[in-house]
């Protein structure tokens, strides 16, 4: 494990009830996983394009298509949850408006295989766009081109080194990026942290973790929201409810999980999804990243039905909110 830490010295760290040093580095400066050192192998990728997908012929004649709902959610003033396919999310918390790594579009060489909910026109007074990490997937310039033509005022959090290539796309300043456990400042009654996840982060071949992956702890008053972004299995599931006691919904990825031997390290299935959930000791769990792309060898429905199914199993179907993309889930 890396000696090398960094972090942004002009934002504070969370109270943590465990000793932290900082956002790990190598000697080259780039990020590393705080528990797990993710391994760039051409030999298991090569391995994963060269294997038999045992689904190709279902997936080639799946016709099932994830339940949109088409409505103006930015209309109502009620504190909400709205998933919009992906990773991407719609938060509102006490008239605050949040954005999560909006993908409004279809991007390079993938097709959005569910409607974008809402017309992005309508997508006006965002006070927060989050970008949880580098990957296309989830930060995609047209999209963000698009969104601050409607929002020219809204504040972009993420991770370290991110705001080079936000500044890229679209020169805007208004910038604050953080290292895990930092918090951002705000000038408001809004907490949003940036915690860790097991993942990576690339946009070109020669850039590999030069730009910080993560999630984000998101806190108002009693209401307390954790986005995992995309992440493996790990410890960090654990050290979030010894941060968050009482944490409300823990958001966590469950698709893009097949095959696990090249996956796992960058996303976590949906049974490890379930007992991450658990181990967050959240009161509900609102599934994401599945239905929307196809990033994987499982077919689009594959990991919504195993969560059912194995929620079901554990007698904890009653905590999983599996919303129809564009459905307000209210915040209580």
């Amino acid at each position: 494990m890396s000696e090398l830490y960094t972090d942004n010295p002009n934002l504070k760290y969370i109270s943590l009830p465990f000793e932290w040093k900082g956002t790990p580095i190598d000697k080259n400066g780039r990020f590393l996983n705080h528990e797990h050192i993710h391994k760039h192998s051409l030999q298991a990728f090569l391995k994963w394009q060269t294997t038999r997908n045992i689904y190709k012929t279902e997936k080639k004649n799946a016709t099932w298509k994830h339940e949109v709902v088409e409505q103006d959610f930015m209309q109502s003033t009620n504190d909400c949850i709205v998933w919009l396919g992906h990773a991407s999310f719609f938060i509102r918390l006490n008239n605050l408006n949040i954005l999560i790594d909006p993908i409004l579009f279809d991007i390079s060489l993938l097709k959005r295989q569910t409607k974008f909910p809402i017309h992005p026109d309508l997508l006006i007074g965002i006070d927060y766009i989050l970008i949880s990490h580098d990957h296309r997937d989830h930060l995609d310039e047209k999209s963000i081109k698009y969104l601050l033509k409607k929002n020219p005022n809204a504040q972009f959090l993420t991770g370290l080194k991110i705001d080079s290539l936000l500044q890229t796309f679209t020169k805007v300043s208004n910038i604050q990026v953080a290292g895990w456990y930092q918090q951002y400042h705000l000038e408001n009654d809004l907490k949003i942290t940036y915690v860790p996840s097991r993942h990576w982060g690339r946009r070109l071949l020669r850039d590999t973790n030069s730009r910080l992956w993560g999630g984000f702890l998101i806190q108002f008053n009693a209401t307390s929201i954790y986005f995992s972004g995309d992440t493996g299995y790990g410890s960090h599931f654990k050290d979030i409810a010894e941060i968050v006691p009482h944490l409300d919904y823990c958001i966590i990825g469950i698709g893009a999980y097949k095959p696990e031997f090249f996956m796992a390290q960058s996303h976590i299935s949906p049974t490890d999804a379930l007992k991450a959930f658990t181990e967050t000791k959240a009161k509900y769990m609102i599934p994401m990243h599945h239905s929307t792309f196809d990033l994987s060898d499982e077919p689009l429905h594959d990991p919504l039905f195993t969560l059912q199914n194995v929620s079901k199993l554990n007698n904890l179907s009653d905590r999983i909110i599996t919303p129809k993309i564009g459905e307000m889930i209210p915040i209580h």
